[in-house]
């Protein structure tokens, strides 16, 4: 089984991976990019001139920012955790398949490595980047990184 966000970018990733695998995709809302709010689809230089406090804020420490009318970091951690652990129970001593974005690969990668918040942009995800985690028990192995 494959979980894709909904974002039509990784649909058409877990798509072709579907179809060299012969499973199924299934569209899951909770591992979807971070809601930018009133940012979303503005240019950077726009956004700091429109909102100048809460951009600097952004830019000095992205885990602590609130975007107006959108999530926090916090907020897309945990609905995120939420959802790897839901799948986790579901498919317990399964392999599955989660096609995302890099926020929501770097905050599966840095729970199961027990990295701090503040230090989670030190993980880098290329595009199309593979990882690897192995749960043994409750105990996550990341086996392959940014691959």
């Amino acid at each position: 089984m494959i979980y894709s966000s909904p974002r039509r970018r990784a649909l058409e990733s877990a798509s072709i991976l579907a179809e060299r695998l012969h499973c199924s995709v299934r569209t899951e809302e909770q591992f979807r990019e971070i809601d930018f709010g009133d940012f979303e689809g503005k240019l950077y230089d726009d956004i700091a001139q429109e909102y100048p406090k809460i951009y600097r804020q952004w830019m000095e420490h992205p885990t602590e920012t609130q975007f107006p009318n959108g999530e926090s970091f916090v907020q897309m951690q945990t609905r995120v955790v939420d959802a790897a652990y839901k799948l986790y129970a579901r498919h317990h001593g399964e392999t599955i398949a989660i096609v995302s974005h890099g926020g929501v690969n770097r905050i599966l990668l840095a729970t199961a490595l027990g990295v701090s918040d503040a230090n989670i942009f030190r993980i880098a995800q290329r595009y199309a980047a593979r990882n690897l985690v192995t749960l043994i028990g409750d105990y996550p192995l990341v086996e392959l990184m940014n691959a």
